[in-house]
């Protein structure tokens, strides 16, 4: 069984990358299981090439560090051959229909043209590539929320067709619901989620940040005026994430945190210690790996080797019953 999950490093990774996804990989991942810093997925707009290849190595350590086994890590862009090979076969077998129905293209579209800016055509063919990356590694289950669930549908359809009219090349996967995390909103804003690739990082907390950065964010949260501490998070959302922040930081029930405090001002400095002690050591080592260019290449190369060894029968395969290979 191969569990298969990416992260785009279009930003740093967040508090709510940690807690909704990275951590979760690092306690119940699967010895099969695997993992990757989806860089190629980061140009389909506008983007600074140095920024991402910095990032891509940052989040590379980022997933080591919080303790993904490093056999189970890859950077995507070390596979491009593979992937560009790939991505084209399925390119062949996908139609334009099929791609120009995906509701992420229709709405990301939408909005550049409103903005005035290019819709490029990797926005379009996008869907298709997150499908060569699953069906190159032999994926059996892929965790996504409801916005990339459609991109794994396609992937299954693509691996259906092909095996149906070429031959048995690839398994066909199947999306499953990640188990539910603390919904991590902006500190400054709780009506949208705390995004890595957001302009205004007020409200965002960083894996990176320093303790005293985090702390300040944390006091400066978006709250009320009502001085109630209850857990209402239609009602109170900011409180309510600070709520959540803590309760994943201490494994305790949301609805259970406020009674522990008697002023938004105390729970905030709860919040502020339980993040600042939930991120040191992944930030440290981080750290330390970013400082150890050695051991991160090393770390990055051998990851890049697996997931090439792991996909050279199942390229081959298909290359080969396509009629070129």
């Amino acid at each position: 069984m191969i569990r298969f999950s990416g992260i785009t490093p279009s930003g740093h990774a967040t508090l709510g990358n940690h807690l909704g996804a990275i951590r979760r990989w690092a306690r119940e991942g699967g010895p099969g299981d695997l993992y990757f810093v989806s860089d190629l997925h980061g140009m389909t707009s506008a983007y600074h090439p140095q920024r991402l290849r910095v990032r891509a190595r940052e989040l590379l350590a980022t997933l080591v560090a919080a303790g993904i086994e490093a056999d189970q890590v890859f950077v995507q862009s070390d596979l491009l051959p593979q992937l560009g090979t790939l991505t084209w076969i399925l390119e062949c077998t996908c139609s334009f229909g099929e791609a120009a129905r995906m509701t992420q293209f229709k709405e990301k579209s939408a909005r550049r043209e409103l903005e005035a800016t290019p819709v490029r055509v990797g926005l379009f063919t996008y869907p298709v590539l997150m499908a060569a990356d699953i069906l190159l590694q032999g994926a059996d289950e892929v965790p996504v929320g409801d916005d990339q669930a459609q991109h794994v549908e396609l992937a299954r359809t693509l691996a259906r067709r092909f095996n149906g009219t070429f031959g048995e090349a690839f398994v066909v996967p199947a999306a499953v619901t990640p188990p539910a995390a603390a919904r991590v909103r902006d500190l400054a804003n709780p009506a949208r989620k705390m995004d890595k690739s957001a302009r205004d990082a007020v409200g965002v907390l960083y894996v990176m940040d320093e303790p005293d950065l985090l702390r300040r964010k944390i006091k400066r949260a978006v709250t009320d005026g009502l001085g109630r501490l209850e857990f209402r998070p239609d009602e109170q959302p900011g409180l309510a994430n600070l709520l959540e922040i803590l309760a994943a930081c201490t494994g305790k029930p949301a609805r259970d945190v406020p009674a522990e405090y008697s002023s938004y001002a105390e729970l905030k400095e709860a919040v502020a210690e339980a993040v600042i002690e939930e991120l040191r050591p992944v930030r440290e080592r981080t750290k330390e790996l970013l400082d150890d260019g050695v051991e991160l290449d090393r770390i990055r190369a051998r990851g890049a080797e697996l997931a090439a060894e792991r996909s050279a029968h199942r390229l081959a395969t298909a290359r080969r019953l396509a009629g070129v290979g």
